[in-house]
């Protein structure tokens, strides 16, 4: 259905009328029966509430325009008791409405509202979201389909009043914890491998979160007023972990480039999302980032569909060649004499040789990393998972996850190819003769295929990572703050 005509008033005593889930953009009064009781038109295309409103229907108890591209002051100024004098129920729910105390003072106009649903809403990721509705709306019985107690009552008290501390900003705090599963690098060097380069390990997470950079208007200022600074605080709250195998696996290993979100067409606020990046820490079984950060964003609407798009986690590796300066002997050539007499067929070196060779290699390592010339970081993306945040826009306050990235394989030369399979088979065939040749190749392995065969019956931990995002909410008006806004530097 996309449209409604004048059909519908042949049928005069019509209490309830539901037209939800169609392609309605426009809503003729006129031709809606005066004698409807509830109305729904949840999941259109309404984008106005102009039309509706030409004519009264001063009936109407419920009124569901859920899931609409609703939100506009206009849109504001048509929900009040001048139109709806009857109206107990309305679902607001999923539109775009931001400016919170502008409607709240509209529904509070609303003699007969009872029950009411924001849930959806970009002003619901407030901090003051529910508190000043509970207090602006004294006569609410349920809002987002819970009751409203007495304990809500007398803790938000008073809330309505501090229309100072009323703003539209949002605090989403961004942690990441606890992180398993990453392979010991060292084990994957070969024991020959000469003195230099020095190669460093370390590794950090990536993600992606909203940095607002929206101009400081006079009104922003007037609105914002002097309090506590939000600029990046930790702060942590109780939930359970859940599993994140619903977090869908990406299978792009490519660093995405920054992407924008506009606040409104030909508007000059802009939301950036940008990369953000824990510190940095050396391998271990279990790195503890206990990385904590506050995000303070004032375009409500690019943060609620930032909320629905999602973010995305990296697990990265940063490796490091660090070299001896130019004018100092580099030990590779002692690698390469020993890989040539070896080629030659040589004897061993003398042991007073080889024993100033080794005191000699061991001063070279006491050396610092700072007296060390390092190349460019060599950066690579160990495991990246989409982790989704619509929860937060669905009533709950944190989003808490164990992100899951499945297992890394990494390379081990110990392993062997399918050609030295086949090559193993062909011994075998041979008798005992390839038997002593196969033994020979592992004693040159020094036992590397023994070990394999020890890792296959090793259940290999998946790489996971403790990561969780939180609305900042007040539980009581005694919580409630100003927002002080960084000083514009030029």
């Amino acid at each position: 259905v996309s449209v409604i005509d004048d059909g519908l008033l042949k049928f005069s005593n019509l209490e309830e009328l539901v037209l939800s889930a169609n392609k309605i953009s426009e809503i003729p009064a006129e031709n809606i029966p005066h004698s409807l009781r509830i109305l729904e038109l949840c999941a259109n295309q309404l984008c106005s509430l102009e039309g509706l409103n030409k004519h009264h229907l001063p009936r109407l108890q419920h009124l569901g325009l859920g899931s609409n591209n609703l939100g506009s002051h206009r849109d504001v100024f048509h929900l009040t008791g001048a139109h709806w004098p009857a109206l107990v129920s309305l679902d607001l729910s999923d539109c775009e409405f931001a400016a919170q105390q502008a409607l709240l003072g509209a529904l509070s106009s609303l003699p007969c509202l009872r029950t009411l649903v924001l849930q959806g809403n970009p002003l619901t990721l407030t901090p003051s979201y529910p508190g000043f509705t509970v207090d602006s709306l004294p006569l609410l019985s349920y809002l987002d389909g819970s009751q409203i107690s007495p304990e809500d009552r007398h803790r938000f008290r008073d809330l309505a009043k501090r229309s100072d501390v009323i703003s539209e900003w949002a605090a989403a705090t961004v942690s990441v914890c606890r992180t398993r599963g990453i392979p010991e690098p060292l084990t994957q060097m070969d024991r020959n491998t000469p003195d230099f380069p020095v190669v460093t390990y370390s590794y950090y997470v990536t993600y992606e979160f909203l940095s607002c950079h929206a101009p400081v208007s006079e009104d922003i200022e007037s609105e914002f007023k002097c309090g506590a600074a939000l600029s990046a605080h930790m702060t942590d709250d109780d939930a359970d972990l859940q599993s994140n195998k619903k977090c869908d696996q990406e299978t792009s290993a490519t660093d995405a480039p920054a992407w924008m979100v506009n606040t409104q067409e030909n508007s000059q606020d802009i939301t950036h999302v940008l990369d953000h990046s824990t510190s940095k820490l050396t391998w271990a079984e279990c790195l503890d980032f206990s990385h904590t950060t506050t995000f303070i964003v004032t375009d409500l609407e690019g943060l609620k569909r930032f909320l629905n798009r999602g973010l995305v986690l990296r697990v990265e590796e940063e490796k490091v060649l660090s070299w001896p300066p130019a004018s100092e002997d580099v030990p590779g050539a002692k690698s390469n004499q020993s890989v040539n007499e070896k080629k030659g067929g040589k004897g061993k070196e003398a042991p007073g040789k080889s024993a100033s060779t080794k005191d000699k290699s061991k001063d070279r390592k006491k050396k610092s990393v700072t007296e060390l010339v390092q190349d460019p970081p060599i950066k690579r993306i160990l495991g990246s998972v989409h982790v989704t945040l619509q929860n937060l826009l669905k009533g709950h306050q944190k989003v808490d996850v164990l992100c899951d990235l499945g297992v890394l394989l990494t390379e081990n030369p110990a392993k062997k190819t399918n050609e030295d399979k086949k090559k193993d088979k062909e011994l075998k065939s041979r008798g005992n003769s390839g038997v002593g040749q196969r033994n020979t190749a592992a004693l040159k392995g020094k036992g590397k295929g023994r070990k394999e065969s020890e890792d296959d019956n090793v259940q290999l931990e998946p790489l996971t990572v403790e990561f969780s995002v939180q609305l900042e909410k007040w539980n009581s008006a005694s919580e409630a703050h100003v927002l002080l806004l960084p000083q514009q530097t030029s």
